[in-house]
């Protein structure tokens, strides 16, 4: 499936260096991940390779686009303005179909916080509500329309 690649988010600025998030090694090629309706998506808790938990996951009913990305220090204030700029890309330049869910997340391990961020970028109310705030948005749009 190639609508939905690193192409993508590349360009997106880093909030607090004059960088790509991809000059700054934030995501690279294996940032973005896909899953069309009907396949079996990896288990979350096993290795890529095979699930060996015994919870083997169900094929999808819908699409799933998970995009992962490793802030640039594990404490970086920024990292959530970082996931809501991936995820605004995302859905406001309509590149991911509307059959498919998109979750982003922070790598696990490279934040002190990252399922807490990933949780709430995952959120679609705290989404929304932060995106109502102007600031917000306003550096948001800065690190989208540099």
């Amino acid at each position: 499936v190639d609508f939905c690649n690193l192409d993508a988010i590349r360009d997106i600025r880093d909030p607090e260096h004059p960088h790509t998030l991809e000059e700054l090694s934030v995501v690279d090629e294996d940032s973005v991940v896909v899953v069309e309706p009907g396949r079996v998506p990896a288990c979350s808790r096993c290795p890529k390779s095979s699930c060996q938990c015994g919870l083997s996951p169900q094929p999808l009913s819908f699409g799933l686009v998970e995009v992962s990305f490793t802030p640039t220090v594990p404490h970086c204030s920024l990292a959530s303005l970082i996931g809501l700029c991936i995820r605004t890309k995302l859905t406001q330049g309509h590149v991911v179909p509307p059959n498919y869910k998109l979750d982003v997340v922070v790598v696990e391990g490279t934040h002190a916080t990252d399922k807490e961020i990933s949780k709430q970028l995952n959120d679609k109310e705290r989404v929304a509500a932060a995106m109502e705030n102007p600031r917000l948005l306003q550096m948001v749009e800065e690190c989208l329309f540099y």
